[in-house]
């Protein structure tokens, strides 16, 4: 199971290529081989870079929905619609398709942030931005969140 943690300054060349940071490549070195899918994060301007085994669970969840019903079929299609595979290259870069990093503003810095078995991609204004904001109270989100979680190992 990954557990990718951390936050990493990156550059993004002028052809949309960005190095992956040498400690996450570690850690997914069981999975590079079968690339990844990058695509729109559903609540931030970012990206969302998925390990392509991550990738395939979320769409079967997806492929299990009836299509018939509008609001799936939007949904659906909202979710699938930039999602695009992408591999390292020889040099362990990926290249993020133009229109991804036009949604998130992307210039030549961005950061990656790990999400536990995905990572975020963002503009690093935008993330200095999000992260430095005071108009969320941490200490009631945390509570709401994780109020009612047990952690104790007996669980």
């Amino acid at each position: 199971m990954l557990n990718l943690l951390g936050e990493y300054n990156c550059k993004v060349d002028n052809k949309g290529r960005m190095m992956l940071p040498a400690s996450l490549k570690k850690e997914l070195s069981d999975v590079l081989s079968r690339g990844f899918v990058v695509n729109r994060n559903l609540h931030q301007q970012c990206l969302v870079l998925y390990p392509y085994a991550e990738w395939e669970k979320l769409s079967k969840k997806l492929n299990g929905l009836n299509r018939l019903i509008k609001k799936n079929d939007l949904f659906v299609r909202k979710v699938m619609g930039g999602a695009t595979k992408v591999d390292l290259d020889g040099s362990g870069r990926i290249l993020i398709p133009k229109s991804l990093s036009d949604y998130a503003a992307f210039a030549a810095e961005v950061k990656v942030v790990g999400g536990g078995s995905t990572m975020e991609i963002w503009a690093k204004d935008n993330y200095e931005k999000i992260m430095s904001a005071e108009d969320v109270d941490i200490e009631s989100l945390a509570e709401d969140v994780m109020g009612d979680i047990s952690f104790s190992d007996d669980e």
